[in-house]
């Protein structure tokens, strides 16, 4: 199964669905789901991709929270997960970054998810298929995260690019889902829709790569990228794991830690 791309259309994908060893997860909405969803797919509803804890609630839930998710849906080291949502790909990469944060590598995005699959005519169903739970366990590997610390330890040498994926008008401050308005110092903003294909049924964009670099998006620099919440973010960091870039991170306090935290420094 190793030959399956990172970015998996969906015609290809028909072709895939009964063969062992694939597991098809589903990121809808949950109500979503119950009414459609593709043949095979299980679902993992959003909420269980966040610790829910305060003060950060969007930040990576703990190992066994993770393991439990893994286990109940039946995830084996020799699957290979294809992963979607319906609305562009912020809740299947958010999974996606957790599966690279179990260590389990071997996954590709839909590209356009549900939006694709059902605008172009593919099969849909609402039977929920059974799974085979496991028990396994899972290890956290951080070399995909990055904490505020080590952000605010590297803006004095400039070494890494920070991708923002927030709307301009929170990257501006106009608008303030925190304490603080801003940016982090230096940041890029690139909107997490404008690499996707409105005309192609909300497919990554062709020239994404030569889109990112108008924005002056590198993808030979060390990279992390953020939002509020760890969602619209979850789509950059997919986007940069399928477009080769050499060092890619999520932060997943995101600005819902980095605006409330009064040592943070932020740009206007």
């Amino acid at each position: 199964m190793s030959d399956i791309p990172k970015l998996l259309e969906p015609e290809s994908l028909v072709e895939l669905l009964d063969q062992p060893n694939l597991l098809i997860v589903d990121l809808c909405n949950d109500s979503l789901y119950s009414r459609m969803h593709i043949p095979g797919a299980v679902h993992i509803s959003p909420k269980e991709l966040m610790s829910g804890s305060m003060p950060t609630p969007n930040k990576l839930p703990p190992q066994e929270k993770l393991e439990a998710m893994a286990n109940s849906i039946g995830l084996t080291d020799d699957m290979h997960v294809i992963v979607y949502d319906d609305e562009g790909g912020g809740w299947a990469g958010r999974f996606i970054w957790t599966l690279d944060v179990i260590g389990h590598k071997n996954w590709s995005y839909l590209n356009g998810g549900l939006i694709a699959w059902h605008n172009e005519g593919h099969p849909t169903t609402t039977d929920v298929p059974t799974t085979k739970a496991v028990e396994r366990e899972v290890s956290i590997d951080r070399s995909c995260m990055i904490d505020a610390e080590e952000i605010m330890a590297s803006l004095s040498n400039n070494t890494l690019q920070i991708w923002d994926a927030r709307s301009e008008a929170e990257y501006t401050g106009e608008k303030v889902f925190a304490d603080k308005a801003g940016h982090i110092p230096g940041a890029i903003l690139c909107e997490w829709t404008n690499m996707m294909d409105f005309k192609r049924n909300q497919r990554i964009h062709e020239n994404a790569l030569e889109r990112l670099a108008e924005f002056g998006l590198s993808p030979n620099k060390p990279t992390i990228t953020h939002c509020q919440t760890h969602h619209r973010s979850g789509f950059t960091y997919l986007l940069g794991r399928i477009l080769g870039f050499d060092s890619i991170r999520a932060y997943d306090g995101s600005w819902a830690e980095w605006g409330n935290r009064e040592d943070t420094p932020v740009e206007l």
